[in-house]
């Protein structure tokens, strides 16, 4: 039986006050506890979307904004980070004024992924890193990334995976359910790295995935695993 509820409003609920609980430590446990693989995966993505000087990027769940500030040391755009955690968007915004300077086109806002504060037909690009398998409902946040994507808009979508190769995912599976928790409850609120390899467990697989794209009208979908499938990027663009 799973410890967490993995959807609804009840799990986003407890997603937005988990992430307001761990935004202090949330940079350094990333790097720590990743090896820094993390960064890897991000730029990966980043890579992956072949984005254009000028074009407008969403990146939902956004966090503390590490994506969108990665994005904007590259290219010229207009970028928007969206997160249902205030407290994580209050650390983002503190990295944006001090570098408010070089990166003038960014801008940090709350909200809900799954009923998006933007008009219709707006984005080039919407990205989102490791906070996909934290909605309530992938049908409806697909639907509201398709609504607010441009025709011929590109969605990217990084993510946790199982690993194919044996091997390999039994190392990993014991790190992510044995250790990282352990290391992070030292420094962190204990639970919400034990909810981190559950819901990883039971998000749907990348079959599953793609069928979620393509049933909310997305074509030309893609996959890429990353270091030895335990991460995967999903790529669709707007029919």
């Amino acid at each position: 039986m799973p410890e967490f509820i993995h959807t609804g409003k009840d799990k986003k609920k407890f997603v937005e006050k988990m992430f307001d609980d761990i935004s202090p430590h949330y940079d350094i446990l990333n790097r720590v506890l990743s090896f820094g693989i993390d960064k890897y995966w991000r730029n990966k993505l980043i890579q992956s979307m072949n984005i254009i000087n000028d074009q407008s990027i969403l990146d939902v769940a956004t966090g503390t904004g590490d994506v969108i500030f990665a994005i904007n040391k590259k290219y010229n755009v207009e970028s928007t980070g969206l997160d249902i955690s205030k407290k994580m968007l209050n650390i983002a915004n503190m990295k944006l004024e001090k570098i408010k300077n070089k990166q003038r086109n960014i801008a940090f806002i709350h909200g809900d992924a799954e009923k998006l504060p933007m008009e219709d037909n707006l984005y080039d690009h919407i990205c989102i890193s490791f906070g996909f398998r934290n909605l309530g409902d992938y049908n409806i946040a697909l639907k509201e990334f398709h609504r607010v994507l441009k025709p011929g808009g590109k969605l990217s979508i990084l993510e946790f995976s199982k690993s194919k190769s044996k091997f390999f995912n039994k190392i990993f599976q014991f790190y992510f359910n044995k250790i990282l928790p352990r290391v992070a409850s030292l420094i962190s609120r204990a639970d919400a790295y034990r909810y981190l390899p559950e819901s990883v467990k039971y998000f749907p697989d990348q079959s599953k995935i793609s069928n979620f794209l393509d049933s909310n009208n997305f074509i030309d979908i893609k996959i890429q695993p990353l270091t030895f499938g335990v991460a995967t990027i999903y790529k669709g663009i707007k029919n």
